[in-house]
């Protein structure tokens, strides 16, 4: 994987395969959360309301991007939970759609590390998360591909997730630059990034803001996003 150097931070742009990628890095302890509702009780639906809100405080979005699954109303598909208060339980079923392509997962913001865990596990376990998100499929668990994954599928979209080290200290968000599939943005994460756990976002909605890489993306509004806080 050749990586090319960026003023960006936590965020650069990285080659796996011959495919160019945003990604950004966060470690535990730094001020990683997920935003859905706005003070106002409406969803933030865009990076620009939740910096925004972050400004009279002092603070700003280093980077971000939409985390996960939703209804038409930006409701989440499944768990949600921000700063410790679950706003939408667990779907531990299989259902139509990527995010009911078993094993799926829940991405937690814990106490001093991260944690990718596959939805039924979680459900079982319920680990402490002071903010969760669900999606999927699962890109990879542990260290293995998705099992519906399809070399050379021609489903390609411009996709998003997240990946987790071994040892729950780094949490690896990416964006693809150009349309891939499943097969290949997971090989990203296990390959390119060596992580044994990643789960998928979303695709072709997929968006991210970081400013040190000169991305400000815009779009449809979104429903959950992920966001590393730090000072103005």
């Amino acid at each position: 994987m050749g990586q090319t150097p960026e003023a960006g931070g936590p965020c650069r742009v990285v080659t796996h395969e011959g495919q160019d990628y945003a990604l950004c890095e966060a470690e535990a302890g730094q001020d990683l959360r997920l935003f859905l509702t706005a003070p106002d009780g409406r969803p933030y639906g865009t990076f620009q309301r939740i910096d925004a809100a972050l400004e009279p405080v002092g603070q700003r979005l280093v980077f971000a991007m939409n985390a996960g699954m939703y209804h038409s109303d930006r409701r989440p598909v499944g768990l949600y939970i921000e700063d410790g208060a679950e706003r939408a339980p667990i779907v531990t079923s299989a259902g139509p759609g990527n995010f009911g392509m078993l094993p799926n997962g829940v991405f937690c913001i814990g106490e001093g590390r991260f944690a990718i865990v596959e939805s039924r596990a979680f459900a079982e376990r319920r680990p402490g998360c002071r903010h969760a998100s669900q999606s999927g499929p699962m890109l990879v668990h542990r260290g293995a591909l998705h099992p519906r994954f399809i070399p050379g599928s021609e489903s390609r979209y411009i996709r998003n997730g997240v990946g987790v080290s071994a040892d729950g200290r780094r949490a690896f968000f990416a964006i693809s630059a150009g349309r891939v599939n499943f097969d290949e943005f997971a090989r990203f994460f296990r390959d390119g990034l060596g992580v044994p756990e990643a789960l998928y976002f979303d695709g072709n909605i997929s968006r991210l803001h970081a400013p040190g890489l000169g991305r400000r993306d815009g779009g449809f509004p979104m429903g959950p996003v992920v966001g590393l806080v730090g000072p103005r």
